[in-house]
């Protein structure tokens, strides 16, 4: 190659990688979606949407989990459920969802509302729970004979409400299906994922 075109393909090689740099790294970067799947694949976004503590806002989480000492307990998954209202940079805790392993049994809490055919829970305005099918302790490794999922929603706990002086943010009836229509999906998008439907 002729000395004298040697700068300008330097010139060009150069401009071709800037060009390729920028369509990676553009200038102004879009906010990453909400993920579909939150509180460890326990919910779709929808479902996660449905709870609300009357001030909206986005729905976003906070996921932890941990393993115990012994398979007996090894299951520990929890998620805080948030909103970011409009007038803060801070987002609120809206609910909370753990799913872990125990040996305690299936019970019907008094007052409550069963989750309907195919589910072993409840469902109460401010709290919930659900077993999930016999085979997904061992799918999940554990040996604990029971896997629950339980929820609680302050923003409907009425002791909460009557100390702080307010209002119910939902019906009470509303609320209570919400919370059985979420604690169905956690039972069935877990079995699923683990492979352990009834």
């Amino acid at each position: 190659m002729d000395k004298k075109w040697l700068p300008l393909t330097v010139v060009l090689g150069a401009a071709g990688v800037a060009v390729v740099t920028a369509s990676l790294w553009p200038d102004d970067e879009e906010k990453a979606p909400l993920p579909q799947s939150l509180c460890h694949g326990a919910l779709s976004r929808e479902t996660a949407e449905l709870i609300d503590d009357g001030q909206g806002g986005e729905v976003s989480t906070e996921e932890w989990e941990s393993k115990g000492k012994t398979t007996d307990f090894a299951v520990f998954k929890a998620c805080h459920v948030l909103r970011a209202g409009p007038d803060s940079d801070s987002p609120r805790g809206v609910y909370s969802l753990l799913v872990e392993d125990t040996r305690s049994a299936p019970y019907n809490k008094k007052g409550a509302v069963p989750l309907g055919p195919g589910f072993t829970g409840w469902a109460l305005p401010d709290r919930a729970e659900v077993t999930l099918p016999a085979g997904c302790a061992a799918r999940m490794g554990s040996t604990a004979p029971y896997i629950t999922a339980s929820l609680e929603v302050p923003s409907q706990d009425e002791k909460r409400l009557a100390r702080l002086e307010e209002e119910r943010p939902v019906d009470p009836d509303t609320a209570t299906r919400d919370n059985a229509t979420l604690m169905r999906e956690v039972a069935t998008r877990l079995a699923e994922r683990y492979d352990c439907a009834a």
